[in-house]
């Protein structure tokens, strides 16, 4: 399987946020990438009030995106934000093209480092896998990655792949902290970590000020845990091909999920 990651800088405009899914997805599918994975925040910036942007998954900017998809015959997974009933909004990856249409809204919202993602967004609750040319694909958004057992979960559900849009928050170290758990949860349950994050705003002379921004490094890991390639910190598009055919003979060397005792 080959799949892009998109790694954008993402404005506050979520029609030439289109525009940049649609130039992307475009060039992923010339190279060959039959799944384009999109950040976090895709449809829009954080930083900004997200109530008047946040549109239903059957409003104008999910349709536009799932006519991208189409065109060019790929899934395109890119995140967005749809209202709820209490005036927050929901953290929601669409997950669109090649027989699919469905959308994960993200489980564990990023109350930390002195943001609190939950004061404007509603939490997710169940695990989404989905099913691509054969393939079970696992979905998670930033935060998730630093909770091993949504990636068990995934994994019990058949998933080889997890793809992980991000708008990942910089600071000391935490460049580091993304390379490594990316990494550790493919080793945790022994599948490829596909991870898309946003692309560092200090790469093009932005301050991103105190929200989540991105600080770059897309990344594929692989189930050994070891980088199969990597982006720096400004935009950019990752192609990589996966064989989730490995993932048996993988989990026969390393059965971490059979000797589970917990």
């Amino acid at each position: 399987m080959r799949v892009a990651l998109a790694q954008i800088l993402a404005t506050d405009d979520p029609a030439a946020n289109l525009e940049i899914v649609r130039d992307h997805t475009a060039l992923a599918a010339q190279q060959g990438a039959t799944v384009v994975v999109f950040p976090e925040a895709t449809m829009c910036r954080f930083g900004v009030s997200l109530t008047p942007v946040a549109e239903p998954l059957d409003g104008p900017w999910a349709s536009e995106v799932r006519r991208i998809a189409a065109q060019h015959g790929v899934l395109v997974v890119a995140g967005m934000f749809t209202p709820t009933e209490d005036g927050r909004v929901t953290n929601t990856l669409l997950v669109t093209g090649r027989g699919v249409d469905t959308a994960y809204d993200k489980i564990h919202l990023y109350d930390a480092f002195g943001f609190a993602e939950s004061d404007t967004v509603a939490p997710g609750t169940k695990p989404l896998t989905i099913d691509v040319d054969g393939t079970t694909l696992g979905l998670a958004t930033c935060y998730d990655i630093r909770f091993p057992e949504l990636f068990r979960a995934l994994a019990d559900q058949g998933a080889t792949i997890t793809l992980l849009p991000a708008s990942w928050g910089a600071g000391p170290g935490k460049v580091e902290q993304w390379q490594l758990l990316v990494r550790a949860r493919a080793l945790d349950v022994t599948t490829f970590v596909l991870a898309a994050d946003q692309a560092d705003p200090a790469s093009r002379g932005i301050d991103a000020g105190k929200a989540p921004r991105g600080v770059g490094h897309s990344l594929a890991a692989s189930p050994f845990g070891v980088t199969v390639d990597e982006l720096g910190a400004e935009p950019g598009l990752l192609v990589v091909d996966v064989d989730p055919e490995q993932i048996p003979d993988v989990r026969k060397a390393l059965p971490v999920l059979a000797n589970r005792r917990l």
